[in-house]
């Protein structure tokens, strides 16, 4: 576009904000006290994410946990696998209706979940394969609200017809997620076209595997790996930027789907649900550069010349260390990264499996020595989640898509307890930092 230059340069000039007045006027920037901790703007009974206490003032770091309804994940995940049963549908279950199901309440949804995945009528075709995306979220993001026209009853905003909305949403979520990606494949990487249909009888893990495997065959322990994924990526309070956007928009009184895509949207940014792809990036480069990967002082002297800028990016980050709540451990890393060490002994790649815990091991001491700094670093989910995803035969194209196959079930937790408990719409205050200036006539200028 002519004159492209100068119209950015009014725009960089002008929207421009001295760093210091945000601590003239006590502003929380990203929503955040001065010790990191968030700002306090809802209530919530859903998730609850336990990182530290908070002893005379001070915080003090804990071991990580994570809690759905007030109950354990670690708990709920470790019962599963005793009795030899995916998790994800009754973690679902649970964050929607706020306690844990019997048996047949089990069974039941889900059949249902299984039973409504299947897209409506012409929807493959008409709003997929006929208009495809190079990317994954935006396409999902598109279909969500494509689907608003699809619906009977669209508008509703009752209990009963949101909650019908988002079972719909969380059942079909995997298929638009396969569908979208094989149209991507076919369209613009000039493969061969792959759909499957949807098997009602699957779990999500399975059908997720199913329908993004041209030959739709997957191991136990690969299934139960996603599931792992899913249930620990299903959740995480309402502060999360994509969770806090349903929120947001929902308090506004807008339809089921606008409120999903909004956060889709959020989901899609490389700071919250991309994440991992950066680690896969990072470790691809650690990969290339150190030689000997079990070696403690080579590994060791890279990621503090990464620290330090002088390798990788330059952004002095250790893509998947630290995070936001969580301080002496995540909980969601630690059990991830359990149940992958088993695959990865399966597929022979229990080499790249250690330098991963290399990694973990080493960077809180590295990040002491080279930043200076006595902040508690832990490994975070997306540290192991890409790794999980490779393992898995999932295409980087299909890492964020498939947290938000997830997530997707905390969001539609979420609007509905905007819908039942909120009742104001979000308005968060913004100081103007404008000067007043007066109006110059056209001529004058």
């Amino acid at each position: 576009m002519s004159g492209a230059k100068d119209y950015l340069a009014k725009i960089t000039g002008n929207d421009y904000i001295d760093i210091g007045l945000y601590g003239k006027y006590n502003v929380k920037r990203g929503l955040r006290n001065a010790d990191g901790t968030g700002v306090l703007v809802g209530l919530t009974r859903i998730g609850d994410v336990h990182g530290y206490i908070i002893d005379e003032g001070e915080k003090v770091p804990v071991d990580g946990k994570l809690y759905y309804r007030g109950i354990d994940v670690e708990s709920m995940v470790s019962a599963a696998a005793k009795e030899g049963r995916f998790c994800f549908e009754e973690t679902i279950y649970l964050l929607l209706f706020g306690q844990l199901p019997d048996k047949k309440q089990l069974e039941d949804f889900t059949a249902l979940i299984g039973n409504s995945r299947s897209l409506p009528k012409n929807f493959a075709e008409d709003s997929i394969m006929k208009l495809p995306s190079r990317d994954i979220m935006n396409k999902l993001a598109r279909s969500v609200l494509t689907l608003y026209s699809y619906d009977e009853d669209p508008e509703n905003q009752s209990p009963e017809n949101v909650l019908r909305q988002c079972l719909e949403l969380i059942a079909r979520f995997p298929t638009i997620v396969a569908y979208s990606y094989m149209a991507k494949k076919h369209y613009y990487d000039h493969e061969s076209l792959f759909i499957h249909l949807p098997e009602p009888s699957c779990s999500t893990a399975e059908a997720v595997l199913s329908l993004i495997r041209s030959d739709q065959k997957f191991t136990r322990l690969e299934a139960e790996l996603l599931d792992l994924a899913l249930v620990l990526h299903a959740e995480h309070g309402g502060g999360n930027n994509s969770t806090f956007a349903v929120h947001l928009v929902s308090s506004a009184d807008t339809d089921t789907f606008s409120a999903i895509s909004a956060g889709i949207g959020s989901l899609k940014g490389f700071k919250h649900g991309g994440a991992n792809i950066k680690v896969m990036g990072m470790m691809d480069d650690i990969k290339r550069n150190v030689k000997h990967w079990e070696s403690e002082e080579e590994v060791a002297a890279y990621l503090g010349a990464i620290l330090r800028g002088e390798a990788y990016n330059g952004s002095g980050l250790i893509y998947g260390q630290g995070h936001a709540v969580y301080t002496r451990s995540d909980p969601r890393a630690t059990m991830l990264r359990d149940k992958a060490a088993v695959l990865a002994e399966e597929k022979n790649l229990t080499k790249e499996f250690n330098l991963y815990r290399l990694i973990e091991r080493l960077t809180p001491e590295i990040f002491k020595k080279v930043k200076g700094s006595t902040k508690d670093i832990c490994t975070n989910v997306d540290f192991y989640s890409g790794f999980v995803y490779g393992m898995l035969g999932i295409p980087p194209d299909l890492f964020t898509p498939i947290f938000a196959v997830s997530r997707v079930a905390g969001w539609c937790a979420h609007r509905m307890e905007e819908i039942v408990a909120g009742g104001r719409i979000i308005r968060p205050a913004y100081k103007c930092v404008q000067s007043r200036l007066e109006y110059t006539g056209l001529d004058e200028r």
